[in-house]
């Protein structure tokens, strides 16, 4: 008999029952009263969630759509914008912004490593750049960028926006919008939010609505703040059709986050963090990135010597646990494991043990039961 099978890549992430059950709905008119009301709430709940003035915008897309939303609306061709990358998908901003003709600084971290507030403080003195971009969570390294603190560097800088990519950060990682001098933060419903692939959510402060208006036409159509605003401010105009079911799945997520509060999610997040990464650890696995330096919604976990990764990760998806392979000059040196979202007790139980099965049928030699005891210890 086969195992289910658990996600646990760093997204998509489990959807739990009520989410899915609301993505089987019969779908309706985007203009049906009721989903209007829907829609409307919905936007409202999350500018509230992450402590949001300004506006929300809920658009089917991907995260990285919402990466190209957010720069096209602040910037113009031959503007100066700095890139903090902390790895594979930070990097994924250099091919965007030159498409758009700016002038391209990269601030680029060690993988396992992140940029200081300090480093970036100092390029920030050496000229005006219209916008600064920053991966708060870079799912190929695991690494998490201490955005609070950039933000507070930021306020001395007000003629430049502070982007914040918080794809895989964002409802697991505190990110609260105005409190962190954050202009536009965006993300996508496949990670914490535990919610299918379909939808980017993205925030823009006053600062950077008021960016856009002031550039005038952009060359831009579908992501232009202009074309959305209208509908975000009334869901029963129309400008492109909405992903209705989605657009339920994700009030749901929003729903479940506030009946089990905010900060609680992001202090379940830092323990089950924790407590998986001792786990690893103690079974002799490495975590790629500086303990200082860790995210609390994914791990990216070395290989220790004689295992190799598809052969591990292909026995781990028997044993009912898919993980995601490592990419770049990782790749088939570690796996990426995530941990976000509305992951219970159980799957992270059934995760170690499900690692541990694998390494025993592997014929690696360990302590056997040291994960799981590990995770009884800390969780």
């Amino acid at each position: 008999m086969k195992n289910n099978k658990l996600v646990m890549i760093p997204g998509p992430t489990p959807t739990v029952r009520s989410i899915t059950d609301q993505m089987g709905r019969e779908t309706v008119a985007f203009g049906d009263p009721a989903f209007v009301r829907d829609f409307k709430e919905l936007v409202i709940n999350l500018k509230t969630l992450l402590k949001a003035d300004g506006e929300c915008f809920v658009v089917a897309g991907s995260g990285t759509l919402a990466m190209e939303m957010a720069v096209s609306n602040v910037t113009k061709r031959g503007d100066n914008i700095l890139i903090v990358s902390n790895g594979f998908f930070g990097d994924r901003f250099i091919d965007i912004c030159e498409r758009k003709g700016l002038n391209v600084d990269l601030l680029q971290a060690a993988w396992g490593e992140v940029i200081s507030p300090e480093e970036i403080e100092s390029k920030l003195k050496e000229k005006h750049y219209a916008a600064i971009t920053v991966t708060h969570v870079d799912t190929s390294t695991g690494a998490g960028a201490p955005i609070q603190e950039i933000g507070k560097i930021m306020r001395n800088y007000p003629d430049t926006i502070y982007i914040v990519d918080g794809v895989a950060a964002t409802a697991g990682e505190r990110e609260y919008v105005d409190d962190y001098g954050i202009d536009i933060l965006f993300t996508g419903s496949q990670k914490a939010f535990g919610v299918a692939p379909g939808l980017l959510i993205l925030w823009a402060g006053k600062k950077a609505l008021e960016r856009r208006k002031s550039i005038g036409t952009i060359p831009e159509y579908y992501v232009d703040f202009e074309k959305w605003i209208p509908i975000m401010n009334d869901p029963a105009k129309y400008f492109a059709t909405p992903a209705v079911n989605m657009i339920w799945a994700l009030k749901e997520s929003v729903r479940l986050i506030n009946e089990e509060g905010a900060e609680a999610r992001y202090d379940r997040h830092t323990k089950v963090s924790e407590a998986i990464n001792k786990s690893l650890e103690a079974i002799g696995f490495k975590l790629l990135a500086n303990e200082k330096d860790r995210c609390s919604t994914l791990s990216v976990v070395l290989y220790p010597e004689g295992i190799n990764d598809l052969e591990f990760r292909t026995k781990l998806a028997e044993e009912g646990v898919m993980a995601a392979g490592a990419l770049a000059a990782y790749a088939g040196k570690a796996f990426r494991v995530g941990h976000m979202g509305n992951i219970d007790d159980h799957t992270v139980y059934s995760t170690i043990a499900a690692i541990e099965r694998t390494l025993i049928k592997l014929g690696y030699e360990y302590e056997k039961g040291i994960g799981l005891k590990t995770l009884l210890e800390n969780i």
